[in-house]
């Protein structure tokens, strides 16, 4: 019989009652959470989310999840906010308290201000009859039977399990708000991602060179053209028209069969029909139309189809896309 690994066991139960916890969120929403909901969506003022300890943590990464997809919000802890920082909540703010008992000292202290200031509460808490969720206008049940912990003391299951609820609150409004790709862009214009979602065919091709011959040009010209602009590849134009693509490949394949290039042009060698991409797509889809076919380069053309340059892979790898 194989031996069990005790380290994967422990890691296995651990995801299966996370995971088996979270499922079960789906059962404990109600109205609360549809009301939670549009009274954030039509609200004038931020959203200020609050916690103590490990749901302070929790609280920081759903504030960053409101921000990143059309919710304003800040982070006020909740120790803090009865020392000074309750200045940060103005009069339209919603306030989104987190705590898996729902009667930590802080918060009983807390939770009267908020009121007295006429703001509403929205209560992310394991137990909707502790104080916190019976003085909440909108009380959701993050209730959970086990933490993942073997003592059932350290915050895990529970703290997951308010990450979740506070990423679908997030994602309802994003959806709500008609928060698109495009919003997303605005406020992630840094790394990988930001550049997925703004960065431009014509962005990739700023500083690359344009190698093109004319269908009439020898195999020696193509050859020096191609050697020249680095890029693997080069148009073939007649009359400005583009009619066909030489690639490196193509150059190695003739070689192959023929050292006699004397009476060959860029005409007898070149592809037809050559894939192309617009100077305007976005550059994920120039990566798309290059693992779709299997191609290393595309030729760009404008707006008046035009020639404009070439996308190879290493400019979308440089940039990170890849």
């Amino acid at each position: 019989m194989k031996k069990i690994n005790p380290i994967l066991q422990i890691a296995k139960e651990t995801i299966l009652l996370e995971s088996t916890a979270i499922a079960n969120l789906a059962n404990l929403l109600d109205d609360n959470f549809e009301n939670a909901v549009n009274f954030i969506l039509n609200a004038n003022g931020r959203v200020i989310i609050t916690g103590i300890g490990k749901s302070a943590n929790i609280a920081t990464k759903i504030v960053a999840t409101f921000n990143s997809t059309g919710t304003p919000a800040i982070f006020m802890h909740a120790a803090d906010a009865i020392h000074g920082d309750l200045g940060n909540v103005q009069e339209n703010d919603v306030v989104i308290c987190l705590s898996k008992s729902g009667n930590t000292p802080e918060i009983k202290v807390l939770v009267p201000l908020i009121k007295n200031y006429g703001n509403k509460i929205i209560a992310i808490t394991g137990n909707v009859d502790s104080y916190l969720g019976k003085n909440a206008d909108y009380p959701l049940n993050t209730f959970v039977e086990k933490e993942a912990c073997t003592n059932n003391l350290a915050p895990t299951t529970s703290t997951t399990a308010q990450l979740v609820m506070g990423d679908a609150l997030a994602m309802c409004l994003q959806n709500l708000r008609g928060f698109s790709s495009k919003d997303f862009a605005k406020y992630h214009p840094g790394g990988a991602l930001g550049k997925r979602l703004y960065l431009r065919v014509s962005d990739l091709i700023a500083n690359n060179q344009v190698p093109k011959v004319n269908s009439s040009d020898t195999i020696a010209n193509v050859i020096v053209e191609i050697s020249e602009k680095r890029l693997g590849v080069t148009a073939v134009l007649e009359n400005d028209i583009l009619v066909g693509i030489i690639t490196d490949g193509d150059i190695r394949r003739m070689l192959s069969k023929t050292t006699d290039i004397n009476h060959f042009t860029a005409k007898d060698i070149m592809g037809q029909n050559p894939k192309t991409i617009s100077e305007n797509a976005m550059a994920v889809e120039a990566l798309d139309k290059l693992e779709n076919n299997s191609i290393t380069q595309i030729l760009v053309i404008n707006d008046k189809n035009k020639y404009v340059g070439v996308v190879h892979l290493h400019d979308l790898i440089k940039e990170g896309i890849f």
